[in-house]
C-alpha cells in the first residue's frame, strides 16, 4: 500500500497483519489480510512503555482514522500507551473478504487478530457506532485480558416500545438499502454531514477514501443488513447475549457522548447505564454522532485512566477518608411526626386562586395520606427505588404530594422547570432520560411534541381522546384511587440514605443548564441547614414565591402556601398576590427572588389596609437567586417593616452557602466606605458561612483563571470561592468532565463563582469565573464596578464585559436605561462620562460605554446577566456594523 498521506495520521502508524481466521464463514486456513493504525513502533523507538493497549473498534462507514487522536495522545511520553486502531474486515484498508460477516463472525475476527498480536492484558476497549458492540462483544470474551471499555454514541439493545432510528429504517428499505449502502457513497456522505461542525474537505476525504468504488462498499452494506431488527433475524442472539453480558461486567467504564446523534439517542445511552451503572458518563452538549469529530475526546479519556488506575488492573481504588455521618433523617421525617401528632389536623399546604383566595389545601394527616396512597399507586404502576420520574407540575398541592411519594418510595425526581425556556428544558428533560413523566396538560403536549422520553402520566383524569392524543397512561387522580383500594399493605421502608433522591437543574444562565444530583442524605442536610440558620421549623408559615422552598416547607414542618404567581417567572408576584398569601396562612416567613420583590414594590400601590397588615406581621424574608441590592432591601424593609430581611448566597449545587441581613449589608457597606475593615467592598457581600459550611477562595492568575491548589481564607485575596458542607451535591448528572472539574479540589465544591473575604471573614462576591475580564493591567471582576454604576439615577442595570483578545481585554459598560433607550449602541455623551466616573471610583478603567432597552436576562431568576452574550454583541457594536439588540 502507498504510504498514506491523511490529515492527523503519522505514516509509521499504519500498518498490515496477516490473521489466521477462525470465523465459521471463512474456509479452514484461510488468512486475512488486516490494516491497523498502531502506535507500538513509535513507542518503542522513543523507549517509552506503555501502561496497556487502547483496543479501539470503529463502526459503519468510518475506519480507524477516527481514532487517530488517541494514537497522539497514547504516544505523549506523560501517559503512553499503546493504541490499536483497527480496520474491520470488508472496511477501511483491509482486505474484502467477499464473504456477509455478521456480528459473532466480527467478534470472532477481533479475537483472531488480538491471538495474532499477542495482545494481552490490561486492555481497554474503545468502539463507537457498531464498533461498540463488536468491542464489548470481544470484551466479554475476554476477561482476564480486560481492563476498562470506553463506549461513544453506540448500542447493544434497541429499547422496547422504541423504534429503529429513522435514517437506519430508510437505509435498511429493500428499495432503498443496495442503492444507498453500496452502489452509491450516500450512507458515507450522510454520516459525515453528521459533525458538528462540518468536517473540513481533507478529513472528509480520509473518510471516503478506502470506500470508493462500489466493490469497495460491499462491507458498508453488509454492516447495515446485520442490525437486527427483531428476534427472527441472524444476529438478535449474539446482540442480547452481548447485552445481557454487560449486566455483569464489573471493569471500571467510561460513556462519551454526542447527545445531537440522530441515530444513538440518548434513549440508548439510558439503556447502557442501566447495564452498567458505575459507569462515568459525560454528555457534550451540542455533538453528534461522530463525537471524536466534534470534541477532544483523547484529553478526557487518558485523563480518566489515569484517575481510575486502569493500568494497575486487580487493585482496589483507593478510596478517601470519610467521618462517620450523622443520623440519617428523612427529608420528609417532620411530615409525618405532624400527621401522626397533636397538629395532625393543622393545615399543611395551600395554594392561591387569582382572586386572592385559597383555592386547595390539605392537613398534615390528610398531606401524609394522600402522599401514601399516590406513592402506592405509582409503586403499582412500575415505579421503583431509582427510576427517574420527571415533575412537571406547578408548585402547589399536586406537586409537593407527588413529589414526596417519589422520594418515599426511592424513586428519583427530575426537576427542570420552564425557566429553562423551551430549548433549555427539552435539553435537560433528554438529558435526564427520566422513566416516567407527570405533568400537566402544557407539560405532556409539549412531550407529545418534543419527543421527550419517559411513560407519561397526567395531572388529572383526561378524556380517553386526549388521553391518547398525548400518550398518556394514567394520571395521578386515577393512581391515588388506587393506591387507597390497596388497604393497610402500603408500608415502605427508608430509601438508601446515599442513593440518588433528586436531579435538580441549574438556571443555564452561564450556558446550557446542568443537572444536580442530591443523594437522600444531602436534601435532609439542606432541610436541616435551612432550619438551623433561619430558625425555620414546626410552626413556622411560609409564603413561597421560590419553587424550592414551596417543597422543603413540608419538609421543615412549616405550613406553606403558593401564591398566584408562575414561579418559573419570578416578574409575575404582585403586591396583591403577596399578601393575599400572607393573609390566607397569616404568614412568618417569606421567600422571594430580587426579581419578584422588585414588581412587588411597583404593585404595592394596589394594596389594600389589609393587605398591608398581612405583610406587617411577615417575621423573616428571604431573597435570594441574584445579588440584592441593599436600597432595593431597604424599600422592601419599608413595606415588611417587622421582618428580618436576609438574602443567602448559594447556588442549584449548594443553597444556602453563606447568609447576611440587610443590617449586616448595610454595616458592609459602611466599612466599605470608611475603608476601616480591611477587603471591605468590590462586589456583592454575602456575609458569613451557613451552619456545618466551610468556604474559602483559590486565588485567581493573570490570565483570569484559579489554577491553584491551596485554599485560603485572607482578606483581600480575590478567587474562585470553594464551599465544603453536608448539603453540597452528590455530582453532576452525565457530566463526568464537569464533575471532575468541580471536585478538582478534595472535599470541596469549585462554585465558578469569583470573590475575596475582609478582615471580618465576610464574603463578598465579585462576579462568575467565566465573566472576568483580562485587561492589560490585569484582571477585572465585574460585579464591584457594576454596582457603583447601578447607583447613578437613569440606570436600571448594568454590566461589565470585555471585548478582544485575552490579556489585552478593553472593559465595556452597556447599561439598562431608565426611561428606556429606543435603539442600542453608544452611550450620550453626559451618561458615558457618569458611567466612566462612576467605574473609576471602584477601581475600574472603563474604555466604552453602551446603551441598550434591556440587558439579557435569564428566563428562571429574570436578573443574572447573561455576560457572555453582551460581551460579543458589544464587539459588533464597537466594530461598527450593525449589532442589532443583545
Amino acid at each position: 500500500m502507498v504510504t498514506p498521506q491523511w490529515p492527523g495520521v503519522d505514516p509509521d502508524w499504519s500498518r498490515t497483519v496477516s490473521v489466521k481466521s477462525t470465523s465459521a464463514v471463512d474456509a479452514p486456513g484461510t488468512v486475512r489480510r488486516w490494516h491497523l493504525l498502531d502506535n507500538a513502533a513509535e513507542l518503542s523507538r522513543r523507549g517509552l512503555v506503555p501502561a496497556g493497549t487502547l483496543l479501539c473498534v470503529h463502526g459503519n462507514p468510518t475506519w480507524s482514522y477516527l481514532w487517530r487522536t488517541l494514537l497522539a495522545a497514547g504516544s505523549d511520553p506523560a501517559h503512553p500507551w499503546r493504541v490499536v486502531a483497527v480496520d474491520q474486515l470488508d472496511m477501511g484498508y483491509s482486505e474484502r473478504t467477499g464473504t456477509f460477516r455478521r456480528l459473532a463472525d466480527r467478534i470472532n475476527d477481533l479475537g483472531d487478530l488480538t491471538d495474532a498480536l499477542d495482545l494481552d492484558g490490561p486492555v481497554v476497549t474503545v468502539g463507537h457506532d457498531w464498533g461498540g458492540a463488536v468491542s464489548l462483544g470481544w470484551a466479554l470474551a475476554h476477561p482476564r485480558d480486560l481492563a476498562a471499555v470506553v463506549l461513544t454514541n453506540t448500542a447493544v439493545h434497541q429499547p422496547s416500545g422504541s423504534p429503529i432510528p429513522p435514517a437506519l429504517r430508510l437505509a435498511l428499505h429493500p428499495a432503498v438499502h443496495r442503492w444507498g449502502t453500496t452502489t452509491s457513497d450516500a450512507f458515507l456522505r450522510v454520516t459525515h454531514a453528521l459533525a458538528r461542525p462540518a468536517l473540513p474537505a481533507e478529513v472528509r476525504r480520509a473518510y471516503m477514501a478506502p470506500y470508493r468504488g462500489a466493490r469497495r462498499r460491499a462491507g458498508v452494506g453488509n454492516f447495515v443488513a446485520d442490525i437486527p431488527l427483531g428476534p427472527s433475524h441472524p444476529s438478535f442472539g449474539m446482540l442480547s447475549a452481548v447485552a445481557e453480558g454487560l449486566r455483569d461486567l464489573q471493569v471500571p467504564a467510561l460513556m462519551l457522548w454526542g447527545p445531537r446523534d440522530p441515530i444513538f439517542s440518548d434513549r440508548y445511552l439510558k439503556d447502557l447505564v442501566g447495564r452498567l451503572p458505575h459507569a462515568d458518563v459525560h454528555r457534550f452538549e451540542g455533538a453528534g454522532h461522530l463525537l471524536a469529530e466534534d470534541r477532544d475526546i483523547a484529553a478526557p479519556i487518558f485523563q480518566w485512566l489515569g484517575e481510575r488506575n486502569v493500568a494497575r488492573a486487580g487493585e482496589p481504588p483507593a478510596s478517601d477518608a470519610a467521618l462517620a455521618p450523622e443520623e440519617f433523617r428523612p427529608l420528609w421525617n417532620q411530615l409525618a411526626e405532624h400527621a401522626a401528632g397533636p397538629a395532625a389536623s393543622d393545615l399543611a399546604v395551600a395554594e392561591m386562586s387569582p382572586e386572592g383566595a385559597v383555592s386547595r389545601s390539605l392537613s398534615w394527616k390528610r398531606l401524609d395520606r394522600d402522599i401514601t396512597e399516590l406513592a402506592a399507586g405509582l409503586r403499582e404502576a412500575g415505579v421503583r427505588s431509582g427510576s427517574r420520574v420527571s415533575l412537571m407540575v406547578p408548585p402547589g398541592v399536586d406537586l409537593t404530594v407527588a413529589l414526596y411519594a417519589c422520594l418515599r418510595l426511592g424513586a428519583v425526581v427530575v426537576v427542570a422547570d420552564a425557566g429553562l425556556g423551551t430549548r433549555g428544558l427539552s435539553r435537560a428533560v433528554k438529558g435526564a432520560a427520566p422513566d416516567f413523566l407527570i405533568g400537566i396538560d402544557r407539560a405532556l403536549a409539549a412531550a407529545a411534541v418534543l419527543g421527550w422520553p419517559g411513560r407519561r402520566i397526567s395531572v388529572r383524569d383526561l378524556p380517553a381522546a386526549r388521553r391518547r392524543l398525548l400518550g398518556v397512561e394514567t394520571s395521578l387522580t386515577a393512581l391515588a384511587r388506587r393506591g387507597a383500594a390497596l388497604g393497610s399493605d402500603r408500608r415502605m421502608s427508608l430509601p438508601d440514605p446515599e442513593a440518588p433522591a433528586a436531579v435538580l437543574f441549574t438556571s443555564g444562565s452561564t450556558g446550557p443548564a446542568k443537572g444536580v444530583v442530591y443523594t437522600h442524605r444531602q436534601l435532609a442536610a439542606m432541610r436541616d441547614t435551612v432550619a438551623r440558620t433561619f430558625g425555620i421549623g414546626p410552626g413556622a408559615r411560609l409564603v413561597a414565591g421560590f419553587a424550592p422552598f414551596a417543597l422543603l416547607g413540608p419538609a421543615l414542618g412549616a405550613v406553606s402556601v403558593t401564591p398566584a404567581m408562575d414561579v418559573t417567572a419570578p416578574r409575575t408576584l404582585t403586591a396583591r398576590a403577596l399578601a393575599d398569601a400572607a393573609a390566607a396562612i397569616d404568614a412568618t416567613v417569606v421567600f422571594a427572588s430580587p426579581a419578584a420583590l422588585r414588581n412587588v414594590l411597583a404593585t404595592q400601590d394596589g394594596l389594600g389596609e389589609a393587605g398591608r397588615e398581612a405583610l406587617e406581621r411577615v417575621e423573616l424574608l428571604l431573597s435570594a437567586g441574584a445579588p440584592v441590592p441593599g436600597p432595593l432591601l431597604a424599600e422592601v424593609q419599608r413595606l415588611l417593616p417587622h421582618a428580618s430581611l436576609h438574602t443567602p448566597y448559594g447556588m442549584t449545587e449548594a443553597l444556602p452557602v453563606t447568609d447576611i441581613s440587610l443590617g449586616q449589608i448595610q454595616a458592609a457597606d459602611a466599612d466599605a466606605a470608611a475603608g476601616t475593615v480591611a477587603g471591605a467592598g468590590h462586589g456583592v457581600c454575602v456575609g458569613l458561612p451557613v451552619h456545618g459550611a466551610r468556604v474559602a477562595v483559590v486565588p485567581l492568575a493573570a490570565d483570569g483563571t484559579a489554577p491553584g491548589s491551596d485554599p485560603v481564607t485572607e482578606a483581600g485575596v480575590t478567587g474562585e470561592i470553594l464551599v465544603s458542607a453536608p448539603h453540597v451535591k452528590d455530582a453532576y448528572d452525565r457530566l463526568w468532565l464537569t464533575q471532575r472539574e468541580s471536585a478538582s479540589l478534595p472535599g470541596w465544591h469549585r462554585t465558578g463563582d469569583v470573590g475575596h473575604f475582609d478582615a471580618a471573614g465576610r464574603l463578598w462576591v465579585e462576579g462568575r469565573l467565566a465573566h472576568v475580564v483580562t485587561a492589560p493591567g490585569g484582571v477585572v471582576t465585574p460585579v464591584g464596578a457594576e454596582q457603583a454604576i447601578e447607583r447613578l439615577d437613569g440606570v436600571r442595570l448594568a454590566a461589565i464585559g470585555g471585548v478582544g483578545p485575552a490579556g489585552t481585554q478593553a472593559v465595556v459598560a452597556v447599561v439598562e436605561t431608565v426611561p428606556p433607550t429606543r435603539t442600542a449602541g453608544p452611550a450620550a455623551p453626559g451618561l458615558a462620562g457618569q458611567v466612566r466616573g462612576a467605574a473609576r471610583q471602584a477601581g475600574v478603567g472603563v474604555s466604552a460605554v453602551l446603551a441598550v432597552p434591556a440587558l439579557p436576562v435569564d428566563i428562571r431568576h429574570n436578573a443574572k446577566i447573561d455576560r457572555t452574550r453582551l460581551s460579543r454583541w458589544a464587539a459588533r457594536a464597537l466594530a461598527g456594523g450593525r449589532p442589532g439588540t443583545p
